[in-house]
């Protein structure tokens, strides 16, 4: 609880601190709820001043019909010009704080999606999709509520309790203070229930986070769960999940439940008391008749706003539970430290060095351990070596999808950390193995978000041999290619993701497993498109396929995280040594 209450303090004063951006027009609105705020307890004064002074009252008596009529009637016209300045007020003020509260979203997601950008490769290896996705979505959803409607709405309930408390003290002291009676025991049930709702609140944020990080990783793992016909227990899953979120939400709707009804019966208890003791000093002329009418509008009237409080409490409890999880993704280190570089080189060679690298996902489980090595510019290099022996570590290092614990990663001479990240991964093209494919057409993911002429993504096309397959398209370059790629084979996939490498024209090459998972007759194509790729650039290449990298200018053998082999290929069969059993386990296997 006291942790609550600790991230509660910290996370209010951290929310408020958008609306500094847009006080000026807060501040706006801020000063309609005051007016619309005396225009609303204008009303009863209205009313109850023309019971006294039209029809009831001494006053009243001293008058002739006409006259009252005539009084009637000013008031009237005055309860209209005041029902009109309440509704435009309204309207302005609701207008100025629906405006400000998407904005104000609208900023908050952008910066939610554009520090989520700038996250390291490791945060997303531990996170859920899905989880990301509400953060970014319905969480920002919750605390938009608070800035379009709650915020103002709060204030605006504040000022009616204080304005109708005042006046009804200052129309009669005793009266008013037999009206206050039951407040007390509002003020205890709206502290119970702002209790109880954050509680609730934050339980149903939890499991809702649950439920949506479920359907986002077995949505997009349907294949395999149909392939391994396991719908049924998956669907048990779904529902025990989607159980739990109908529970923690039923739990918060039966503290409403439970609040308002209790409420409801303390404002007839209050009104019951302003009936027996105002109808008393009626009869006793005590009060007027337009005095008691206004005590009851206002004792009516008083707990709506008490009543509201309490919901809106509740949903900055929302908000808040859901800040503290937006906060905790912001507060996520990331990667990016470009203020503090130089801009970095306009162009590289391509030299890459790795002087006594150590490497580690997770504490000192090491992935490579004092790895050593320089690429030359224009060098064609393979790694190769047994699962989890850090060949594709070394290829995400150079990157700099992860940073390395010990030793430098240098590139042309200079250290990649003093390297803005933007302008390193424009030398660096990469091609994975499990190729991402954007929803649209072949064009888009050929070009990206890149400004890359139609020629030349044809061109990229034609040397990767992809042209083969787009030109027998039916929309050829304006082929949708479906979600992930779907409505492509793989390996056509992967000539995409060529001709997507290509036409952005890296210094480095680095291909990852990328002829793994295509047939014989791509395989082919794609040899003849490395001829195209390799050419005047950098090339690091993993493969279990030896065949691929025969011809490689230097071959290394990593076995548990060093290097244990290198040469060419010839030299490191002559050589009796890992790398000739790893090709005569191969062959075997082939024949």
């Amino acid at each position: 609880m006291n942790e609550d209450k600790r991230t509660s303090r910290s996370v209010l004063p951290r929310l408020l601190s958008y609306i500094v951006l847009y006080r000026k027009k807060l501040w706006i609105a801020l000063f309609l709820t005051v007016v619309v705020t005396g225009l609303g307890l204008m009303k009863p004064m209205i009313i109850g001043n023309a019971i006294d002074v039209c029809i009831t009252g001494e006053t009243a008596a001293m008058r002739s019909p006409n006259e009252r009529f005539q009084l009637l009637l000013a008031d009237a016209g005055v309860y209209v010009l005041v029902m009109a300045a309440l509704f435009l007020c309204a309207r302005k003020m609701h207008l100025l704080m629906q405006e400000t509260g998407q904005q104000m979203i609208y900023d908050l997601r952008n910066q939610l999606f554009e520090h989520t950008e700038n996250l390291p490769m490791s945060f997303f290896d531990t996170t859920p999709v899905g989880k990301i996705v509400t953060r970014i979505t319905n969480d920002a959803e919750s605390i938009n509520e608070v800035f379009s409607q709650t915020l103002i709405s709060l204030v605006q309930n504040l000022m009616k309790v204080l304005g109708f408390a005042l006046i009804m003290l200052c129309l009669n002291v005793r009266m008013a203070l037999w009206s206050f009676l039951t407040v007390p025991i509002a003020v205890a049930l709206t502290a119970a229930f702002r209790h109880l709702s954050r509680r609730a609140f934050r339980n149903t944020r939890n499991k809702l986070t649950a439920l949506n990080t479920f359907l986002s990783e077995h949505i997009s793992g349907m294949q395999i769960i149909q392939l391994f016909a396991q719908e049924r227990r998956k669907d048990r899953e779904f529902r025990e999940k989607s159980d739990e979120l109908f529970k923690a939400t039923y739990q918060e709707l039966l503290v409403n439940a439970f609040f308002r009804p209790l409420i409801y019966m303390v404002s007839v208890a209050a009104l019951v008391i302003v009936v027996i003791v105002g109808g008393r000093n009626v009869l006793d002329q005590t009060i007027t008749l337009g005095t008691f009418f206004i005590f009851l509008q206002y004792i009516v009237s008083l707990f709506n706003p008490i009543e509201e409080l309490a919901e809106q409490f509740s949903t900055i409890q929302s908000a808040i539970a859901s800040a503290e999880k937006i906060f905790t993704l912001l507060d996520e280190p990331v990667q990016r430290d470009d203020a503090e570089k130089p801009a970095g080189p306009a162009g590289v060679r391509g030299e890459i060095e790795f002087d006594h690298v150590w490497f580690a996902y997770q504490g000192e489980d090491w992935i490579l351990r004092d790895v050593s090595f320089r690429i030359e510019p224009g060098q064609h290099v393979a790694f190769v070596g047994a699962t989890g022996a850090g060949k594709s570590s070394i290829l995400n290092l150079i990157g700099r999808y992860y940073d390395i614990q010990k030793g430098v990663i240098r590139l042309d001479g200079i250290d990649i950390r003093d390297i803005p990240l933007d302008r390193l991964r424009t030398f660096i093209g990469q091609v994975q193995q499990d190729v991402f494919l954007f929803s649209g057409s072949i064009r888009r993911n050929i070009r990206l978000l890149d400004d890359i002429s139609d020629e030349r993504i044809r061109q990229a096309a034609q040397d990767v041999n992809a042209s083969r397959f787009i030109d027998r398209l039916p929309a050829a370059y304006d082929e949708a290619v479906g979600e992930r790629g779907s409505a492509l084979s793989a390996g056509q996939r992967q000539l995409l993701s060529f001709a997507r490498t290509l036409a952005h024209d890296p210094a480095i090459l680095i291909l990852d497993e990328a002829t793994s998972n295509i047939d014989t007759e791509t395989e082919q194509w794609i040899q003849e498109a490395l001829v195209h790729l390799i050419t005047g650039r950098t090339s690091i290449m993993v493969a279990h396929r030896l065949s691929t990298i025969q011809h490689a200018d230097c071959i290394m053998v990593m076995h548990n995280g060093r290097i244990r082999e290198r040469g060419t290929h010839q030299e490191l069969l002559a050589r009796n040594g890992i790398y000739k059993k790893l090709y005569l386990i191969q062959l075997a296997g082939e024949k």
